[in-house]
């Protein structure tokens, strides 16, 4: 397979993880969000937002279903630990380490907190963030409809146990988990299916590393 983007930190494959996730070694860590299957890619955040222009993302079909059980059963095995955000859209083993990202968005069509799927072994856990539109903490800019903040997923990171060191993302997006592990002294794998999310994910990795 040749990568659509590699530095010695990153690697990113622009394509179907289907097909790619089987050639890829096991990883200490999978951390991901896949479709959930509400349409979040078919411009419902045009329709969004009361204090500025929304963003336009385009009309997309990758949310258009969730993915199939099979892939999902193989995407967690393929990590020695799993963190999947938008867990409760599909049917996982029961776990007693659920991830809580509260968004600090009260009162408008989005969801308050969105929920992570771990087989970390911790007790649930919860992070305070603002993501409401034009409202985000530290105004990181935002190139995806489901993008999450870095904070976030950096954090999830972090409470995994034994701290991964290869850490895979097949639905990458726009590509912040990549981005987390990178920051943080990490080696990353990323698959994405849309290549205007692998342009911007390989444009994010050949910044410097991020301070901590």
């Amino acid at each position: 397979m040749k990568p659509y983007y590699e530095d010695s930190a990153v690697t990113i494959y622009h394509g179907d993880c289907r097909e790619i996730l089987p050639e890829l070694p096991k990883v200490d860590l999978v951390l991901t969000d896949p479709p959930y299957g509400i349409g979040e890619a078919k411009g419902k955040n045009k329709s969004r937002g009361l204090l500025a222009q929304p963003t336009d993302y385009g009309v997309l079909e990758w949310d258009d279903k969730t993915i199939e059980c099979g892939l999902m059963k193989e995407i967690i095995e393929h990590g020695i630990s799993a963190c999947v955000w938008g867990g409760n859209y599909y049917q996982l083993p029961p776990s007693p380490s659920w991830l809580i990202w509260d968004k600090i968005n009260y009162g408008t069509d989005f969801a308050d907190c969105e929920m992570a799927w771990t087989n970390y072994g911790c007790a649930v856990r919860m992070k305070h963030h603002q993501w409401n539109g034009m409202l985000r903490k530290g105004k990181e800019p935002r190139w995806h409809p489901t993008q999450k903040p870095l904070e976030v997923i950096t954090w999830a990171i972090g409470l995994c146990p034994g701290e991964p060191q290869t850490i895979l993302d097949p639905f990458m997006g726009s590509g912040t988990t990549l981005r987390a592990a990178k920051d943080l002294g990490r080696r990353a794998i990323g698959i994405e299916i849309e290549e205007k999310y692998a342009e911007i994910a390989a444009e994010r990795m050949m910044q410097e590393v991020l301070p901590l």
